[in-house]
């Protein structure tokens, strides 16, 4: 008895112990995953796109100005009185514009700001999306590590029952019930162990197309491990941050105030806009003009002025993009209120679901400890014969399945806590790093 108590240690020593020396924390993991992940990088390419659109609107508040030149050769004849000429022109000229009334313009470079505001909701959004995929990952494989390793450990003793069953039946304190139950409990766990090491080999592959790199190892939690609580524990405090925070409803507040300003804008279209311009100008005929065929003529032309234009009519164009705008406008805060419903309820069943996960490790830890002594008690009446062979079994497999059970229930409670923070809007590295503090050095 002392022996099988040890067995499940041991092996998780063993397992601990095969790990390869260069086994990876979550932090590393994480931070190769943002070195490779596309939709990280897609997000970040995004945010460059949205500044660099944000500067173009902004080239419609600055000056503008052009150089041109040009050289032509005419060849004219009249008639009468009979006048043949023929001539070279040479120009060139630079103009200057500057905006000083033109509200479209302005409203529009206040666009390009909310755009790179959205651009970067977006990629916060992306961050935590990638945060969360990782440590998903990360704990995935732990889990299926554990659970290949619990099944591993449950052969052994089903293997010592069944020869145990076979000597008894060989001494003939035992029937031949007991070790036909034993094998078959063997040969089910056997394929039970087959599906482990299939299911841990699928997670490394789905760890590793995440963070780009092969055969990474996680790190295994370092136990006994004691979970961290939620604070605040306070579902609205919550809510409230995810309605404030959160990068979906921050893009859906964007939206809106985009709409707003294209309402304004589609507005000015009823405004005049008013243009600083200014030009120089010089024009040289060498060989003069059909009026002054022998003058060799140089002509130069400078101006500036202010120019209005007046918009009057315009089909009622106008007025239908200010009620196609208002429209939008409109759907953007039904979008809005229809984000914030989504994210009070996402954040509502995050946070019941980590304060169910954290509740869930307490009884499993306390279940398995029961089941550890039910196994005992067990054993020690299958040896007096007050069990039967079969009891013996069912406790071990009760056992088995509890600590798998809780080993999965503290991962989703480490996981269900970033979600958590992920639906709030507050998920960070930093959260990632404290996870990370839980990890075996």
């Amino acid at each position: 008895m002392p022996l099988f108590r040890m067995l499940p240690l041991a092996l998780a020593l063993g397992a601990a112990l095969a790990l390869p020396a260069q086994a990876q924390s979550l932090l590393e993991l994480v931070e190769s995953a943002r070195s490779y992940d596309s939709a990280w990088q897609s997000a970040q390419a995004q945010l460059e796109a949205a500044q660099r659109r944000a500067d173009q609107a902004r080239a419609g508040l600055l000056p503008s100005a052009a150089l041109s030149a040009g050289v032509a050769r005419a060849d004219t004849e009249v008639s009468r009185p009979p006048v043949q000429f023929n001539g070279t022109t040479r120009s060139a000229a630079i103009s200057a514009a500057q905006p000083l009334y033109r509200p479209a313009n302005r409203i529009s470079y206040e666009q390009g700001q909310r755009g790179v505001d959205v651009a970067q909701a977006q990629l916060d959004a992306a961050l935590q999306d990638l945060l969360v995929r990782v440590s998903q990952a990360y704990f995935d494989v732990l889990a299926a590590q554990d659970t290949l390793t619990f099944v591993q450990a449950q052969k052994t003793a089903v293997a010592e029952q069944l020869a145990a069953a076979r000597r008894n039946f060989e001494v003939g304190t035992a029937t031949i019930t007991d070790t036909r139950e034993a094998q078959a409990r063997f040969d089910l766990v056997t394929a039970q162990e087959i599906a482990a090491e299939n299911d841990l080999r699928v997670k490394k592959l789905a760890l590793d197309q995440l963070v780009g790199r092969s055969d990474a190892q996680p790190r295994p939690l370092a136990l006994p491990v004691q979970l961290p609580g939620v604070q605040p524990a306070d579902v609205a405090h919550w809510v409230q941050t995810a309605q404030d925070q959160q990068p979906g409803v921050r893009q859906a507040q964007l939206a809106l105030e985009v709409a707003r300003l294209e309402t304004r804008k589609a507005e000015t279209g009823h405004l005049p806009t008013v243009d600083l311009q200014a030009s120089y100008a010089i024009q040289h005929n060498p060989n003069g003009t059909v009026t002054a065929p022998t003058l060799n003529t140089r002509t130069t032309n400078a101006t500036v002025g202010v120019a209005l234009n007046m918009p009057l009519f315009a089909g009622f164009a106008v007025q239908n993009r200010v009620k196609e705008t208002l429209a939008l406008e409109q759907k953007a805060e039904a979008d809005l209120e229809t984000v914030r419903r989504s994210v009070a309820q996402a954040t509502r069943s995050a946070f019941f679901g980590v304060q169910s996960g954290a509740g869930q490790v307490q009884a499993l830890e306390a279940a398995e400890a029961s089941s550890q002594s039910a196994l005992d008690a067990n054993k020690l009446g299958y040896q007096v014969g007050v069990r039967i062979n079969i009891d013996v079994l069912n406790a071990q497999s009760q056992l088995y399945q509890t600590k798998r059970d809780l080993a999965v229930a503290r991962y989703n409670v480490l996981v269900g806590q970033l979600r958590l923070r992920q639906a709030a809007g507050t998920l960070t590295l930093d959260d990632v790093a404290a996870v990370n503090t839980l990890l075996a050095p």
